[in-house]
């Protein structure tokens, strides 16, 4: 039995509605898919009608390029060129949360990639997306590009309900893989110059990456190609987010009207707000609550969203990077 929410079905997953899945993809519909980072709006990468669908679904300006979703490294090359690092890199982490900004393979579709020479390519661990695009490879896919499922800038969505609460009657058919492991998205390492450069932190964090190749990895400048989820404001609510350290809450709760401002913050603030929902001490807790904790408070309809910034250090930088889009000026 499937369920139905204001848009489109969400089907537990099982063997029928994955293969159910494969062939809407196959046939140039959608699909949204669970991965371990957040759920995917996916098409088969290599129809043009079938891409030029997500970018009107999720408003999403032509020239932002997706991410290609393969199973393994043996499609990942029919898409880009593989050097050392990349080889490296692969080995070392997917299937997972890293994807590989790389030079695109001659005569690979260009449609995902927003009139860029490269193509981003990821390889998920979730079962449910696994088992989709070992499906869809076996009647004659290659690749699912996959944009989180949501409308354009908004908050990414980490479990199906999320899905159809966002796109509403625009949602295709959901797969149903239970809440994001991860729930911030993927690594993203850019390869396609002489040295590997960080276009989005995630929970593969840089650390982690230079240890496997054995160099530095360079920050984001202005030569480097244009990847998902970098612009300056992203991942926000309709609800106003500010981005406070954990002694100034309350003051400025205060000066707004706290009743009318919710708190995402690791201890109740000073006074009391319309809303507080207590946040995870770890880096990786914090993540995987991110984005349905600022859905759950955007729904209140309050004024403002108050967060406690993360500390300092490399193991907060995804979290920082996501609240810092999501609390920018839009």
């Amino acid at each position: 039995m499937s369920r139905t929410g204001p848009g489109g079905p969400i089907e537990p997953a099982t063997e029928a509605s994955i293969e159910r899945a494969a062939r809407v993809l196959l046939a140039g519909g959608l699909v949204a898919l669970p991965t371990e980072t957040v759920y995917g709006l996916g098409a088969d990468a290599a129809q043009r009608d079938a891409v030029d669908l997500i970018y009107a679904t999720k408003g999403r300006p032509p020239g932002h390029p997706l991410i290609v979703h393969v199973p393994d490294v043996a499609q990942g090359r029919r898409w880009a060129r593989f050097d050392a690092r990349a080889e490296r890199l692969a080995a070392a982490f997917w299937p997972g949360p890293l994807t590989l900004v790389l030079p695109r393979a001659d005569g690979a579709p260009a449609w995902a990639c927003g009139g860029q020479s490269s193509v981003g390519l990821r390889c998920p661990s979730h079962p449910v997306a696994r088992a989709l695009l070992e499906r869809f490879v076996a009647l004659g896919g290659s690749g699912v590009a996959a944009p989180s499922a949501n409308r354009f800038g908004r908050v990414s969505p980490t479990r199906a309900e999320h899905v159809v609460d966002d796109l509403g009657e625009a949602s295709p058919m959901v797969l149903d893989g239970g809440a994001a492991e991860v729930g911030v998205e993927s690594t993203i390492v850019d390869l396609t110059r002489g040295h590997p450069v960080l276009l989005r932190p995630g929970r593969i964090g840089r650390d982690a990456i230079e240890a496997v190749l054995g160099e530095p990895v360079a920050d984001r400048d202005a030569e480097a190609p244009r990847a998902s989820g970098t612009l300056a404001a992203h991942y926000q609510p309709a609800t106003p987010v500010e981005l406070l350290g954990a002694g100034a809450i309350g003051a400025r709760a205060a000066a707004i009207g706290a009743a009318a401002v919710a708190v995402w913050a690791c201890e109740p603030p000073a006074i009391a707000v319309g809303h507080w929902v207590r946040a995870a001490a770890d880096p990786a807790g914090r993540e995987a609550e991110l984005y349905a904790v600022l859905r759950r408070l955007d729904r209140l309809g309050l004024q403002r969203i108050l967060v406690e910034a993360p500390p300092p250090g490399i193991e907060w930088a995804a979290l920082r990077d996501r609240l810092e889009r999501a609390s920018h000026p839009a």
